[in-house]
C-alpha cells in the first residue's frame, strides 16, 4: 500500500515515523541470501513475498525516530534463516 493512499496523521500528529526495526535487517539479510542464489531471480510479486513472508514471521519491533535500542531479540543470523525458507517456499510455489 503507497504511503499516499493513507494520512498517518491523528490529531494532528503524525505516526508515519514509526517503522519496524526489523525491515532494515531483512531488506540486508535479503540482499545477502539472493547474492548466494546466483540461479535464483525473482520477479517483483515474489520479491515483495518473500519480504512480507519474512516479516509476519519476525516479532515486530516498531519503534519511532529517537528512540534508544538497547538490544534486538532476533540475531541477523535468524533472520537470514527465516528469509532462506521464504525464498525455497516463494520458489517451490510461484505467482504467475
Amino acid at each position: 500500500m503507497p504511503a499516499s493512499k493513507h494520512s498517518y496523521e491523528v490529531n494532528g500528529i503524525d505516526l508515519g515515523g514509526i517503522r519496524n526495526r526489523n525491515e532494515p535487517r531483512v531488506i540486508k539479510a535479503l540482499r545477502k541470501v539472493l547474492r548466494d542464489m546466483p540461479n535464483y531471480t525473482p520477479n517483483e510479486k515474489d520479491l515483495q513475498d518473500v519480504y512480507a513472508l519474512t516479516l509476519n514471521a519476525l516479532p515486530a519491533r516498531y519503534a519511532q525516530s529517537g528512540t534508544i535500542v538497547l538490544r534486538d531479540p532476533v540475531r541477523e543470523e535468524q533472520i537470514a534463516a527465516i528469509v532462506n525458507a521464504a525464498v525455497v517456499r516463494i520458489m517451490e510455489h510461484p505467482k504467475s
